[in-house]
């Protein structure tokens, strides 16, 4: 199972997804209190607000599950492409919803700037493509090797 470069790839998606939901996202020091917006909430201050923020945490955590189950099907090559495909999509939601709260956040405060909760979904992304082209090569494969039969 771990011989194969795409349960690399897999495993580093879990991994940068999990380092991304302990890292800011965003984030400002001004005089009336720092703000910072993490994927389970926004500080304020003092102030913490959870809805709706919570949403960059709920869909990152069901793209780390989807990885996580996408490594333990190795033995079910169609089953992982369908899985890397729904991880895409959740991935692409995860990534839709960070650059919209920090953008609004932009905006409102006229500055700021992105932290490395930003990025790591980026690269959990091309991960998730990489993984994808590899378990397709895989397939591949074996299907050329069933016609040599």
């Amino acid at each position: 199972m771990w011989q194969r470069i795409q349960t690399v790839f897999l495993a580093l998606i879990v991994i940068a997804l999990l380092v991304s939901l302990v890292q800011p996202i965003w984030s400002i020091r001004a005089e009336s209190g720092d703000t910072v917006l993490t994927p389970f909430y926004l500080i304020r201050g003092a102030e913490y607000q959870y809805f709706p923020f919570t949403l960059i945490a709920i869909l990152s955590v069901a793209s780390i599950t989807l990885a996580a189950m996408s490594i333990t099907r190795y033995k079910n090559r169609i089953l992982q492409i369908k899985l890397g495909a729904l991880n895409s999509l959740v991935l692409v939601g995860v990534l839709a919803a960070s650059v919209y709260f920090a953008s609004q956040l932009l905006s409102e405060f006229q500055g700021g700037g992105y932290g490395l909760g930003m990025y790591l979904p980026i690269f959990a992304a091309i991960c998730n493509l990489a993984a994808n082209y590899f378990i397709r090569k895989d397939e591949r494969l074996v299907r050329s090797s069933e016609r040599l039969r």
